[in-house]
């Protein structure tokens, strides 16, 4: 843009600019992190990113999110929030999550198995892996992974149709109607353990469902958690798709700064609000140092205010 106005902006001044206004935002991002331990369940993900003058091969980017992907009345907040680590290790989201006492609902990374907080797991990672078993069979016949495809899809058939209850009404219909299936496909799996080659295709999927059961079940004990960790994941992607273009941060500030950028853009757009009017309303308002942050959270900016 700077280019088709005739207008020659170095690089390092351009990163410069954008480091300084994550600077600015950080207050921001803070207080977003300490509403984000109040909530009662979060999602985590994490995704790789190069670093430059780190260590390539570890340095991931963490998100965590609570709430929806856009606005419901539900009591609850939508924030979503990156932080950038030189590690993938459990150590990180110990000490991002601090003082936080609610459900962590993540993949099967062994990494969040340090959290002293409940954890649950994701059952669209299960079914990923009946999925992958399924393409492994023969074509147009059906066998055990689809059968397990079913079964699942029985489970978040209930989900849908509960989609818009309250926390308590989601508990108890889960309690109801999930349980038993749930039951059903314990045995389910128990048995086909048993009749398939562990290595198979099949086997793995199976394996890994038995594996992580205790935390796939976990969703059912509380209606304020998801039946997978695709919350997450879709909040991850926006990293991704931008990561396809710049490729890499060449420092830790650069990655810091992305981590801040992103945080503010994404739970921006989770309330309903265009990034770029709430990106202006921030710029104005935080030169002016007010001692209360509450008012510029994005849940309490009313997008008719913003210029």
């Amino acid at each position: 843009m700077f280019k088709q106005h005739g207008i020659s902006i170095n690089r390092k001044t351009s990163s410069e600019w954008v480091i300084k206004c994550s600077t600015l935002f950080k207050p921001i991002v803070d207080y977003l992190q300490q509403e984000l331990r109040k909530q009662p369940a979060i999602q985590a993900d994490e995704t790789p990113v190069k670093v430059i003058h780190e260590d390539k091969a570890k340095c991931h980017m963490w998100v965590y999110c609570s709430g929806t992907d856009s606005p419901v009345d539900n009591g609850s907040k939508n924030i979503v929030l990156y932080d950038y680590q030189p590690s993938r290790a459990g150590q990180c989201a110990v000490d991002y999550l601090q003082g936080f006492n609610g459900i962590v609902q993540a993949d099967g990374h062994k990494g969040y198995d340090k959290l002293k907080t409940p954890l649950i797991g994701c059952m669209a990672h299960a079914r990923r892996k009946f999925t992958d078993a399924k393409k492994a069979q023969p074509k147009n016949k059906s066998g055990r992974a689809d059968m397990a495809i079913k079964k699942i899809a029985q489970l978040y058939r209930i989900e849908k149709a509960i989609k818009d209850l309250s926390s308590a009404e989601k508990h108890r219909a889960r309690q109801e109607k999930a349980v038993p299936l749930l039951k059903d496909f314990k045995k389910w799996l128990d048995k086909s353990a048993m009749q398939v080659l562990p290595k198979s295709a099949i086997g793995v999927a199976i394996r890994y469902s038995l594996n992580q059961w205790h935390k796939l079940i976990g969703y059912v004990d509380s209606g304020d958690t998801n039946i997978d960790n695709n919350r997450a994941e879709r909040a991850v992607k926006p990293f991704v798709i931008g990561r396809k273009n710049w490729l890499f941060s060449n420092t830790a500030n650069g990655a810091n700064a992305s981590a801040v950028l992103y945080s503010i853009i994404e739970t921006a757009k989770a309330n309903g609000l265009t990034p770029f009017n709430y990106l202006m309303f921030l710029l104005e308002e935080l030169p002016k140092k007010p001692d209360n942050l509450e008012y510029l959270m994005p849940w309490n900016v009313k997008l008719e205010a913003i210029i």
